[in-house]
């Protein structure tokens, strides 16, 4: 199956920004944005809540970067660059679609802003809301049983 913008010619960097301009235009008051080798981050504050994506990059010494994909043949340091930085720009096209669809859905009232955002909100502790719900969720359909209402009493 196609990979959404598998062939974009946009870069990283424009897509990056225009995902910070599109925040900005819907009513993000802070943006942020850094990255290491395994992904790239981006934040923001909107309806005073805080808002963490983390987006995975591609492990740039996989196979499907150092070898073609028909043949199997090592692929040069260049081919390798562009191949991955192919990759790294498809990645960031989808994020820019997923976020701008989130906040067009909740500015059409489709939904609110809460069930766009809700699994990537912050909590205090820096962690996000699906970092904390999806173990539970999983346990939950695997044995049937809720997870407790008040976290302490386990």
């Amino acid at each position: 199956m196609a990979r959404y913008a598998e062939s974009t010619q946009v870069s990283s960097d424009r897509s990056r920004s225009e995902i910070e301009k599109t925040l900005a235009r819907y009513g993000a008051d802070q943006f942020l944005y850094g990255w290491d080798r395994q992904a790239a981050v981006i934040g923001f504050r909107m309806q005073a809540r805080m808002i963490r994506f983390r987006l995975p990059l591609p492990d740039r010494t996989a196979r499907e970067f150092t070898h073609t994909p028909g043949r199997g043949q090592k692929r040069s340091e260049e081919q390798v660059d562009a191949a991955w930085e192919q990759a790294c720009r498809q990645r960031w096209r989808a994020l820019a679609l997923v976020v701008k669809a989130k906040l067009e859905a909740v500015e059409c009232g489709i939904s609110t802003f809460e069930e766009e955002f809700l699994a990537w909100t912050m909590l205090p502790d820096g962690s996000t809301v699906g970092d904390r719900m999806l173990p539970q969720l999983e346990t939950a359909y695997r044995t049937g049983q809720m997870p407790p209402l008040l976290p302490w009493n386990e």
